[in-house]
């Protein structure tokens, strides 16, 4: 018999979250990015990001076009969300702090990662969009997520509830 691991209050360590959390990113590739205005008015878009999992914290990485809403948004709040779904009704949300970043070495470091998909299935050729890591377009989030929650739509279907992990949670 599989025993389903207890989600408390603190949540479950990263470590029993990681190969779910790989598998369904990797295999929806797309997420949702939430982000608020001024006056707490949501905004979302579809985009995709690229994760570095191996580590007991996870972070992410977003290589974007520095767009007027999106740099607004995130200088009044960088409070961010990043939704995956798939119609198996496998789910991740990652509850994250975002922070740009222009340090050129990152920048290279981000590029790569999308180039070779990160996690494995989630990725693209940067170069379709940007001449290069260089590019003054091309800009860089770091996200650190403090929340992650994954749910299994066989779980759902049998009632078992998402599992969480909760990071330092950041103001």
């Amino acid at each position: 018999m599989t025993t389903t691991p207890k989600t408390t209050r603190e949540g479950v360590a990263f470590a029993e979250l990681r190969q779910d959390v790989a598998a369904i990113i990797g295999d929806i590739g797309y997420c949702t990015m939430t982000t608020v205005d001024r006056h707490g008015r949501p905004r979302s878009r579809v985009l995709i990001a690229v994760w570095e999992l191996d580590d007991e914290v996870p972070v992410g990485w977003l290589g974007t076009f520095p767009t007027p809403v999106k740099v607004d948004h995130l200088a009044h709040n960088p409070h961010v969300t990043t939704s995956y779904w798939s119609p198996s009704q496998d789910v991740v949300a990652v509850d994250s702090v975002a922070a740009w970043t222009d340090d050129p070495e990152v920048s290279r470091h981000v590029w790569e990662l999308y180039r070779r998909g990160s996690p494995a299935g989630c990725g693209y050729d940067p170069a379709r969009f940007w001449r290069g890591p260089g590019d003054p377009g091309f800009r860089v989030l770091r996200l650190d997520p403090w929340r992650i929650q994954v749910l299994r739509g066989r779980d759902l279907a049998r009632g078992v509830p998402a599992r969480i992990w909760r990071g330092e949670e950041r103001p």
